[in-house]
């Protein structure tokens, strides 16, 4: 301790059992110190006492501290678990998360280039696969990942789901029911989920009739997915539907209930991503979860890496999983309900 009572590095270095070159490694790289060494660490940094001036350790690494996430729409409920699972990461490493909307007010895409800036942030989280490519090349900009979206032509590491084997998982699920008419509600042509999930759909189709109803994402589209769905002759509608995001499937089966159109009893839907209002609805919602927090959190780990200067693998694939609650059903349906 110093005559002032303030704890030095050689103090933690004591109680943690390791050199101050650990304990200085630690707290300048920690994505570079195992796990244990790391907590060992942190922990003897809490009980000591010792302060870490980050203001004057970012000046000196000539760092911000800061990891941008950039994301196509702050409103979505589905980045909320992303984010938390990224940002308790990146604090456990000395870091802040800051969001950010890749879009303007009028839903236009900003340029990539006014993120690229070492002097705003240590990093970018990418989260969005349309933004303009400007600047990606700059030697002098910040390492970029991409998280759950990606860019089909751009060698960037990426953290995704497996959206093709979740649009599997639906239509297997719904074919296992004995749907042979079943109906899509897709994202935007040009969406990588988009693709990868109707590919997916395909695949398990086996020779089911499918209906591609427009979408993007959004309540709307699942809304007029519902009225383009009742404009069919009742015997070309498909008996099932899945969407490619819950809130279409939420909005889709709010709007049949309207007119008189029960789920499952008349029909059966199923959602993707399992957002947090799918299990509380009534029906709770048949649906794909995506680990969200876990993705965050291998996103921000890559992060890491990418800041330390080290390797990282092209591509962190999750695994979805089928959730089966009240909205899917079995051939022939139940007229009783």
């Amino acid at each position: 301790m110093t005559s002032n009572g303030r704890a030095k590095l050689a103090d933690v270095a004591r109680v943690a059992g390791v050199s101050t070159a650990t304990v200085s490694r630690v707290l300048s790289q920690p994505a570079v110190v195992a796990e244990a060494t790391r907590e060992a660490v942190m922990q003897a940094v809490a009980a000591t006492g010792y302060r870490i001036n980050q203001a004057a350790r970012n000046l000196r690494m000539q760092r911000t501290g800061c990891v941008v996430a950039l994301l196509p729409n702050m409103g979505n409920p589905f980045f909320a678990k992303i984010l938390e699972g990224m940002g308790r990461e990146l604090a456990a490493n000395g870091y802040d998360l800051l969001v950010s909307d890749t879009q303007d007010k009028s839903g236009r895409h900003v340029g990539l280039h006014r993120f690229l800036d070492r002097s705003r942030a240590d990093g970018i989280i990418l989260m969005d696969g349309l933004v303009p490519q400007d600047g990606l090349n700059d030697p002098d900009a910040p390492p970029v990942i991409t998280a759950c979206e990606w860019i089909e032509d751009a060698a960037l590491p990426r953290v995704v789901l497996d959206n093709t084997e979740g649009g599997r998982l639906a239509v297997t699920h719904l074919r296992d029911l004995g749907h042979n008419r079943i109906g899509l509600i897709g994202g935007p042509p040009v969406n990588v989920l988009h693709k990868a999930r109707l590919q997916g759909a395909q695949q398990a189709a086996l020779g089911a009739d499918l209906t591609l109803f427009d979408g993007d994402f959004t309540m709307q589209s699942g809304q007029a997915a519902a009225q383009a769905w009742l404009t069919l002759p009742a015997e070309q509608r498909p008996t099932a539907v899945f969407a490619f995001s819950d809130e279409m499937a939420c909005a889709f089966i709010a709007s049949l209930h309207r007119t008189g159109i029960r789920v499952p009893r008349d029909l059966s839907v199923i959602g993707f991503d399992d957002i947090e209002m799918a299990s509380l609805l009534a029906p709770a919602l048949t649906t794909i979860r995506q680990p969200k927090r876990e993705l965050g959190k291998q996103a921000a780990r890559v992060m890491l890496r990418r800041i330390a200067g080290n390797e990282v693998q092209p591509m962190v694939s999750l695994s979805p999983l089928l959730m089966v609650r009240e909205t899917t059903a079995r051939l022939p349906l139940d007229p009783t309900g």
